[in-house]
């Protein structure tokens, strides 16, 4: 890749790796379905804005609007919620390298479910690294019984298998334009989720938040969401799905770091071992590196 689309990828890994580290400050203050909420309504109305300053055409029909509300379900409903709860029991830095897991379950799930889909060699290596990478973040967990820290972690796992979910039906948005597709699946989530909010926290009880919160919230709408869809587009468009899926090896170290810096969290060796091991499996199936060193050796 040119320099350019590098530091595209990059902004796009300090937009969504810093992202763990604004939840954990927004849910000092606010229940997770209500950031969700409201990270999902504000991103909508951003979106809704970009489409009609485009002048891009939204779908007609009810019918055409569901594809976007199952998208709209497993790439946001469903993690958003469950990465919320999820780090009100892990720290943001570990849900990150379980996040980074995303690409494995969209293998698996794209063999299962997508016609043509085939894993070769390379592919079944990297998985079974990341099979190991979970092992090794979860067994102690497992073995000493933390309840609580376990449903953390299992919440943050069902993220990304969900992920992995969005990334197997999204093959069937590839004909709309990505600010539609985005702007209709925002749209739809953020209608599921206002619904289940307003029933669950009724956020008009809720104590008004601090400015912090406030930040937080719309940092996390209007940058971590509208404009992270918009810079990932741009990187998948340049540069493909292969490029486009180092993101998630590169999201960890800056969601560690912020987290320790920001929230005074503690990252053990443990969890840095799991995302060494997660993040090789991630290589493996990106296949570019193996291959160098198999020629490398051939060459020698």
């Amino acid at each position: 890749m040119p320099l350019s689309q590098w530091l595209q990828l990059l902004a796009l890994a300090v937009i969504w790796g810093s992202s763990y580290m604004l939840l954990g400050l927004a849910l000092r203050e606010l229940p997770p379905l209500t950031i969700v909420m409201l990270r999902l309504g504000i991103a909508a109305l951003v979106m809704v804005a970009v489409v009609q300053a485009l002048r891009l055409a939204w779908p007609v029909s009810f019918r055409a609007w569901l594809p976007f509300l199952v998208m709209g379900l497993f790439n946001n409903v469903i993690p958003f919620t469950a990465i919320g709860y999820g780090q009100l029991e892990i720290a943001s830095g570990l849900t990150s390298v379980i996040v980074a897991t995303t690409p494995l379950w969209t293998l698996l799930l794209s063999r299962a479910f997508v016609a043509g889909t085939r894993i070769g060699g390379l592919q079944v290596a990297g998985i079974l690294f990341g099979i190991v990478g979970v092992c090794v973040l979860f067994g102690p967990e497992i073995l000493a019984g933390k309840r609580t820290t376990l449903f953390g972690m299992m919440l943050v796992l069902s993220a990304a298998v969900s992920y992995g979910c969005a990334g197997a039906w999204g093959g069937r948005l590839r004909a709309v334009p990505p600010m539609v597709s985005t702007g209709c699946q925002l749209i739809c989530s953020a209608l599921v989720m206002a619904a289940v909010a307003v029933a669950v926290d009724k956020p008009w009880t809720l104590a008004m938040p601090g400015g912090t919160t406030v930040f937080a919230v719309l940092v996390l709408a209007v940058i971590s969401t509208a404009l992270a869809y918009v810079v990932f587009y741009r990187v998948l468009a340049a540069s493909g799905g292969t490029n486009a899926m180092l993101v998630t090896l590169m999201m960890p170290p800056i969601s560690i770091w912020l987290g320790i810096v920001v929230l005074d969290e503690t990252f053990t060796m443990r969890y840095a071992l799991g995302a060494v091991i997660i993040a090789a499996g991630l290589l493996v199936i990106d296949g570019r590196m193996p291959r160098a060193m198999a020629r490398r050796m051939a060459g020698s």
